[in-house]
């Protein structure tokens, strides 16, 4: 669903106020956080999240499924502990064999993140369709809220972007090799968030459905912010091929939802041959932190340790300007 509708929904709801909860979804926080009892220390995250299949393998598609779900629990600074599946099927028309396959390789990343599956929930649906409902928990005092960032923070994203228009071209069987983008997809976002938590952390958000631009947009806190952000577009990392798939017209429908959606809020100071790109809906994106300049590269350079290889310093908040978001 696009940004427009979601916000279009989601303005008929009306929460009621409650001493225990944190956040809901009145700024598109990637999760729900509510204390338990009101003298608890540890808040309790909820999130969900499925999506059809972005490639052929069943197992690779469960992986990629399942991080993609918890991923909302990292970006907030959380640690996972329980899931539930969500498989939509309709065994009339698929192979049972492929199902567990989905399940096994969602099985393989709950476990890698150190969480517990619980159980699940399945709908006759002949879209396939599989994901998540995920539980975590935070300290109450250390939650790493979207849209806190301060002007002259720095923003660094863990992982390149570009995966909503290569997952087009793999479906279209247009894409020559597909390990890159797959590798990143199937990588849990847990090690960016541990090795975050001996920084200074302002703001975080997971780089999803809304593209780059949608949740950068976010991270300003929407419209009535005090603050835009610069994106250095010579700096931020793409997938191989991004570019010359894109060029061909091979781009998902939801990106170009996204850039009618958003384009009013971005004003572009340099040259671009296209920019369809910072608008792709991306599956399983990286985390994008806000942070001091004084310690990001060294953030930077223990990322790509641990294997971001491509992890970067993309940009930064600015004082209001005239849009949101700068493409310079």
């Amino acid at each position: 669903m696009g940004l427009e509708d979601l916000s279009q929904i989601a303005s008929h709801l009306t929460q009621a106020s409650n001493d225990l909860l944190i956040t809901g979804f009145e700024s598109n926080e990637d999760c729900g956080a509510m204390l338990y009892h009101s003298n608890d220390e540890y808040a309790m995250l909820s999130s969900v999240d499925f999506i059809t299949p972005v490639v052929d393998d069943p197992f690779v598609y469960g992986q990629i499924a399942a991080a993609n779900a918890l991923s909302d629990i990292f970006a907030m600074g959380g640690v996972a502990k329980s899931a539930l599946n969500l498989l939509m099927w309709d065994s009339e028309h698929f192979d049972a064999k492929i199902a567990g396959e989905i399940l096994r390789g969602g099985l393989d990343k709950i476990t890698q993140a150190n969480a517990l599956l619980l159980g699940g929930h399945t709908i006759k649906d002949r879209e396939q369709k599989y994901g998540l409902s995920v539980n975590g928990i935070v300290h109450k005092n250390k939650i790493w809220r979207n849209h806190t960032g301060q002007i002259g923070d720095v923003l660094v994203l863990t992982k390149p972007i570009g995966s909503g228009i290569l997952t087009t071209a793999i479906k279209a069987d247009m894409l020559d090799d597909a390990s890159e983008v797959t590798e990143a997809m199937v990588m849990l976002n847990l090690q960016a968030s541990r090795i975050a938590q001996n920084y200074e952390i302002h703001a975080c958000t997971d780089i999803t459905g809304f593209g780059l631009i949608g949740h950068s947009y976010e991270m300003c806190g929407k419209s009535q912010a005090d603050k835009s952000m610069l994106l250095y577009t010579s700096e931020i990392p793409l997938f191989e091929q991004t570019q010359s798939i894109a060029q061909i017209g091979i781009v998902p429908g939801g990106s170009y939802e996204n850039k009618k959606a958003l384009e009013k809020f971005v004003k572009i100071r340099c040259d671009l041959q296209d920019d369809i790109y910072y608008y792709d809906a991306q599956t399983s994106g990286g985390l994008l932190f806000a942070l001091p300049f004084e310690t990001a590269k060294d953030f930077v350079y223990e990322l790509r340790q641990a294997g971001m290889y491509k992890a970067n310093i993309i940009g930064e908040f600015i004082p209001k300007a005239e849009k949101s978001i700068i493409l310079g």
